[in-house]
């Protein structure tokens, strides 16, 4: 329904969809404003610094397109409009992440993408069938975490009742991070994106074993295979904490 609505005014939606492309290429504007004054950023050149944006914000335009309308279920939460969903034969997450279901993110998917081509242009890198393999592997596994996040952060509006830009810190400013290399950052926060909110796995450990890179932390290069794994763990216990949030759903009381 959403899709007929926005595809009924094309000139809008074209617009709207050039401007969320805009809006994002700017990031990468910036890194290149960045490169214009230095040679490296944490020892990367630039085109390893493009490869890391573009499978971090392509995997993260694929989570953000198909489940980022979750970010809304506070709203429904808090006014009751909730109660509607839970009416209907269909899983009230589908109907969450339908809602007001936003065609124009498909911007952000395409810049991402053109970014990621750069590099895999620019880079001189040995394309053995692995690396090759890796970079489709990182960015659906890495759509499944994103998406993940989602999932848990909407549970704990259920709780929180108004908790967006919280669930957005560990979204919008999880891919932003991953745009930069791990060596930019504290040893801390790598172990938190590693152990406790798994986003290192998204693009971070894949993308070091297709750059020859040694992994942060220590860690063998074999964890650059495990993103496909953690993605699994994570949607069913984004799964697990879904379930329980919807559970202790108790109306507004009105």
């Amino acid at each position: 329904m959403w899709v007929r609505s926005t595809m009924a005014y094309r000139a809008s939606f074209a617009m709207t969809a050039f401007g969320t492309f805009v809006a994002c290429a700017l990031d990468f504007v910036a890194i290149l404003l960045m490169f214009s004054h230095v040679d490296s950023l944490g020892g990367y050149a630039l085109p390893e610094i493009a490869f890391l944006y573009g499978t971090s914000s392509t995997a993260f335009g694929l989570a953000d397109l198909l489940i980022g309308s979750t970010d809304r279920l506070g709203r429904r939460v808090r006014d009751g409009t909730l109660d509607s969903l839970l009416l209907r034969p269909v899983p009230v997450l589908a109907q969450v992440a339908a809602d007001r279901f936003a065609l124009r993110r498909l911007g952000r998917i395409l810049q991402g993408a053109l970014v990621l081509g750069y590099a895999l242009v620019a880079l001189d890198i040995d394309w053995t069938v692995v690396r090759v393999l890796m970079v489709p592997m990182m960015i659906v596994s890495g759509a499944a975490i994103f998406a993940a996040v989602f999932v848990a952060g909407a549970a704990f509006q259920f709780l929180a009742q108004d908790a967006a830009e919280v669930q957005n810190a560990f979204t919008y400013g999880g891919t932003t991070l991953l745009q930069y290399p791990p060596s930019l950052f504290a040893k801390d926060l790598v172990r938190g994106v590693t152990f406790m909110v798994p986003l290192a796995f998204v693009n971070w450990y894949p993308a070091l074993y297709v750059l020859g890179r040694e992994t942060p932390l220590g860690l063998p290069a074999a964890v650059a295979f495990l993103p496909p794994v953690v993605a699994v763990v994570c949607c069913a216990a984004a799964g697990a904490v879904w379930r329980t949030g919807l559970r202790s759903y108790r109306s507004t009381g009105s």
